[in-house]
């Protein structure tokens, strides 16, 4: 399935951090937010994707054409330097299509201006290239394709640290509460389309406003609604506590890194339960799993 990233915000919020680049190009650890908002659908088997560019396209661009994946994977190098294996691929069987779709576009706009590139097939997905998360992509998609609505987003609770104030019905202060604990939940930026939404958007609008307006008039619109882990970069804040994460080896977005530590878990497992000390075989458990309820 294509996905549509959206890559043409400035990033007003982060600007001190650097001038020079765009936000999807802000590093998260050693490669841009952009890469890791990426290998989330690749992980899941979506590789072609469609960067609906805009502000400082050129640095995206010139990004990917001089990428160098020895730089952030393993690999062995031989022939004085001529011949180098890579141990492991980070883009290798990746599909990206860049297409500048305007410096003050808006998201909405932005995917009018990918339509060709997405709607021959009956679904797609997008993405803010900001925005990362944990959340079950199989099972989000299998749900809009069980129903007969045009698009699903994720619905999160909002990560910002701002507390709320709650009044009663005689203007008394009720409470004072954490964003995240008043049981609101917020668009978070990932989406599953049907191709017929574009009949949905008019020229110039915002993709959240007047078009999700007329899919709920028209009972189309759907919600995932995910309590686990989502986030997004809006402050240099924010950015510091992902980079710690990933130092951290506690990247939670990191579906791929997770699902290749739990295969060499079991691989150890099953090694283990086999081996034998003085003719004496010594057995262990093996990891369990949990089943969906």
């Amino acid at each position: 399935m294509k996905v549509v990233i959206f890559c043409g915000g400035k990033g007003l919020r982060l600007r001190d951090f650097s001038e020079a680049i765009p936000k999807p190009m802000v590093p998260v650890g050693p490669r841009p937010i952009v890469w890791h908002t990426m290998k989330y659908f690749a992980h899941h088997g979506h590789k072609e994707f469609i960067l609906a560019l805009g502000h400082k396209a050129d640095v995206i661009k010139e990004f990917f054409l001089t990428y160098i994946e020895a730089m952030s994977n393993d690999f062995v190098l031989t022939n004085g330097g001529r011949t180098v294996k890579l141990l492991s691929s980070d883009i290798d069987d990746w599909q990206i299509t860049f297409v500048d779709t305007g410096i003050e576009s808006n998201v909405g706009e932005r995917l009018v201006r990918v339509r060709d590139h997405v709607a021959v097939d009956d679904m797609f997905l997008c993405a803010y290239a900001d925005c990362l998360t944990d959340a079950p992509l199989d099972k989000m998609i299998d749900r809009l394709k069980r129903s007969d609505k045009l698009m699903s987003f994720i619905a999160v609770k909002p990560s910002s640290s701002f507390h709320a104030v709650q009044y009663d019905s005689a203007g008394e202060i009720a409470s004072i509460k954490p964003a995240d604990q008043l049981g609101l939940y917020i668009n978070g930026g990932y989406w599953v389309m049907r191709r017929e939404v574009f009949d949905y958007i008019r020229p110039g609008e915002e993709i959240v406003e007047q078009p999700m307006q007329r899919l709920i008039q028209a009972k189309k619109l759907a919600a995932y609604r995910y309590d686990g882990f989502w986030t997004c970069m809006d402050t240099f804040k924010e950015k510091m506590m992902l980079d710690d994460m990933v130092n951290s080896g506690k990247a939670k977005w990191q579906v791929w890194a997770n699902a290749e530590s739990e295969v060499a878990t079991k691989a150890v497992a099953t090694v283990l339960s086999k081996r034998s000390y003085d003719g004496v075989s010594v057995r262990t458990l093996e990891p369990s799993t949990s089943k969906d309820t």
